[in-house]
């Protein structure tokens, strides 16, 4: 066996090493929600205000026509929202893939191989303090 390979294994089968996996994917789910509620704080609630008059109009007369035409003539907020709607779906999915049938072996690997740098690099790296305490 050569040494390199030696010293993977023996990471891989490293309790702390586990865990540290663990700590970079919880930091990686709660940095990808981050993302998710900047989007909405900033992208979807302007998006909302652009269509403030339609929303107006369509809490008194709804119809999926008026959604329809409304979505269709402000187009800026439209994808606004569409980015915001999309960004959190595909994070929930993301999510609920991971909860469900577990990591593939592939992010697996690169959560690995990225706390394996961490690691190497040592405290200058900016995750250090969240990944190797």
């Amino acid at each position: 066996m050569q040494p390199q390979e030696q010293h993977f294994q023996s990471a891989e089968l490293d309790p702390t090493f586990k865990q540290q996996v663990q700590k970079l994917h919880h930091l990686t789910v709660y940095g990808r929600w981050l993302i998710v509620g900047l989007l909405w704080l900033s992208i979807g609630s302007l998006s909302l205000w652009g269509l403030r008059a339609e929303i107006a109009l369509w809490r008194q007369y709804f119809t999926w026509v008026a959604v329809r035409y409304g979505l269709y003539y402000n187009p800026l907020p439209t994808f606004g929202l569409a980015l915001c709607i999309g960004m959190t779906i595909s994070v929930l999915v993301w999510q609920s893939r991971n909860i469900l049938l577990g990591l593939p072996p592939k992010e697996q690997r690169r959560l690995e191989q990225q706390v394996r740098r961490i690691r190497q690099q040592g405290k200058s790296h900016p995750l250090w303090k969240w990944v190797c305490r």
